[in-house]
């Protein structure tokens, strides 16, 4: 399978062979759902912690005799019970959310997600992007170019998770010059992942040769592991 390839300008210039184990990969939605609730569950970082009844301040003594006051007995004002006592069964920050996630699911998840963007044509296929310097007005006019491609006139009026720049190799003035767009986000070939290829409508692909040999690549660890 091939696909156009444009320059910044927005202009055709090429082709290029699609690789058929990246971007023709069977949709998988629940190896997809997996691996995103996966990845979500590796970043998530604990915040809201709750002290139990050993972590309270006071309570050493106990708060009355046990017996004789007519009162319930008590040994201690920590317990969960009592206010300003420990917390039972509250969120703790020590807790692990940690999922494992093999890599051969990583790599299978999104390929297929990849092949069904490629398929609904929301993947766009540019040969280079050049930036003199950090400029984002330069950034605004060749995303104006790009939306005048066919399937792609969303790039230059969608507010929010427009699109998914994918570098093959680190620009910091490409990087820069999107850093101010909300609905923009600039990522490496190597850094790719299911997560950011779902969240953001449109993949754009610079330097497709080189990025599209990085995809390439995770199939080929994926085989080897899969085999050994």
């Amino acid at each position: 399978m091939k696909s156009d390839i444009y320059t910044q300008e927005g202009k055709k210039k090429g082709s290029v062979e699609l690789p058929t184990s990246v971007f023709e990969a069977a949709w998988k939605s629940s190896l997809v759902h997996q691996v995103v609730v996966g990845m979500q569950a590796n970043a998530r970082t604990p915040i809201a912690h709750t002290k139990i009844r050993s972590e309270v301040k006071g309570g050493g003594k106990k708060p009355w005799k046990q017996k004789g006051t007519g009162r319930a007995r008590h040994g201690s004002s920590r317990s969960p019970i009592w206010r300003g006592g420990g917390v039972t069964f509250g969120p703790r920050n020590d807790k692990v959310f940690a999922k494992k996630i093999n890599r051969k699911e990583r790599a299978q998840a999104l390929y297929s997600v990849l092949s069904r963007k490629v398929k609904e044509g929301q993947v766009l296929f540019v040969d280079s992007l050049t930036f003199e310097a950090p400029k984002a007005s330069h950034a605004h006019t060749v995303i104006a170019n790009l939306a005048g491609v066919s399937g792609f006139e969303t790039l230059a009026s969608k507010k929010h998770n427009t699109a998914l720049i994918v570098l093959a190799e680190k620009n910091t003035n490409t990087q820069k010059s999107f850093s101010n767009f909300g609905n923009i986000k600039v990522g490496l070939t190597e850094n790719l992942n299911t997560v950011d290829a779902l969240k953001y409508k449109h993949l754009i692909i610079v330097s497709p040769e080189e990025s599209i040999k990085e995809l390439e690549a995770r199939a080929q660890v994926s085989r080897v592991k899969a085999t050994t």
